[in-house]
């Protein structure tokens, strides 16, 4: 398939489930409703927002400082500003191409600071391994806290058989994949093979840490500041201020899953967060009001950070 197409469809499909998602939650509104949800906006404590986008960058601040755990094995120590600008270009690019960012983020780090791109990226995928250890853990506090609640919106949103046939076509992908690295002969399948020795070093980088403890720490700083960022916003309205505990940890972790479905949550963010806390008895408008009032902001200062950091990695870096 040629690569533009294939570069066009990785764009192209998340941001039509995205509009489609937008359409078909509108649409069920009435006009009196859709008033309601632009109320709510009118009517929004941005003190709180703000607050909450603050926890967002400390977050950040927190994934940069800890990248250089993963590196100092490898024999690389970035300077902390240009660790923080390629997590930065690494936000903004995943809003318009999914998954690009951790390329992004290797490639600007490759560039700045001569760490190779292999390794880097293996860093990454380190830290995308403990991010999904950490979802994982809030995705089981959340069953043990409201199992029968979360369940139904899930089989709602993904009835079984849907869920069964993605598995099974991972399964098939996955074997064909694993016996093509092993037989196939051709130079391109060698370049994967040399390409996943440098991930290896990368990832295996995570058990040669001397900062273990610190790397640890900074892992429960960010998720925390992430929980805290979420938990801030809620009180940006009066109608979700006093949500229930475990229904504050179930819709964080459905709304950190919708990031996977389209461009950065686009659209599916608001949509899955109404979703959820309608369960709760939340009226829908509040909860989409809410939800587009969380994407928006946490889009707003990736946009800003991030096209910032592209304007300044070149003057601040001049020797490269």
């Amino acid at each position: 398939m040629n690569k533009s197409l294939i570069t066009f469809l990785k764009i192209a499909i998340p941001l039509g489930l995205g509009m489609f998602l937008i359409y078909y939650s509108y649409s069920k509104f009435t006009p009196q409703q859709l008033e309601e949800i632009s109320a709510y906006f009118k009517k929004t404590d941005y003190t709180f927002v703000i607050l909450s986008v603050v926890f967002n960058l400390l977050s950040h601040i927190s994934r940069a400082y800890r990248w250089n755990f993963l590196l100092e094995p490898l024999g690389y120590k970035p300077r902390l500003l240009n660790n923080f600008m390629a997590v930065s270009v690494a936000y903004i690019m995943n809003i318009f191409i999914p998954k690009s960012g951790e390329v992004s983020r290797a490639l600007i780090i490759n560039k700045y600071e001569d760490v190779p791109f292999d390794k880097a990226f293996g860093t990454i995928i380190s830290e995308r391994v403990v991010d999904l250890i950490f979802l994982f853990g809030f995705t089981t506090i959340a069953l043990l806290l409201q199992f029968d609640k979360l369940s139904e919106f899930l089989l709602n949103v993904l009835p079984n058989h849907i869920i069964y046939n993605l598995i099974a076509i991972f399964s098939v992908f996955l074997v064909l994949f694993l016996l093509a690295l092993k037989f196939s002969k051709s130079s391109i399948i060698k370049k994967i093979i040399r390409f996943f020795s440098g991930l290896k070093d990368g990832i295996l980088s995570i058990l040669k840490m001397k900062k273990n403890g610190s790397f640890i720490v900074h892992s429960f700083l960010i998720w925390g500041l992430y929980l805290l960022s979420f938990y801030t916003a809620t009180f940006a309205l009066n109608e979700t201020s006093n949500i229930a505990f475990s229904t504050l940890i179930i819709t964080f972790v459905v709304g950190s899953f919708s990031f996977a479905f389209t461009n950065s949550g686009f659209g599916s963010y608001p949509f899955f967060v109404a979703g959820i806390l309608v369960i709760f008895s939340i009226p829908e408008t509040v909860g989409t009001a809410f939800g587009w009032i969380v994407w928006a902001s946490s889009i707003a200062s990736i946009v800003f950070f991030g096209g910032l950091s592209l304007i300044i990695l070149p003057f601040y870096n001049k020797e490269k």
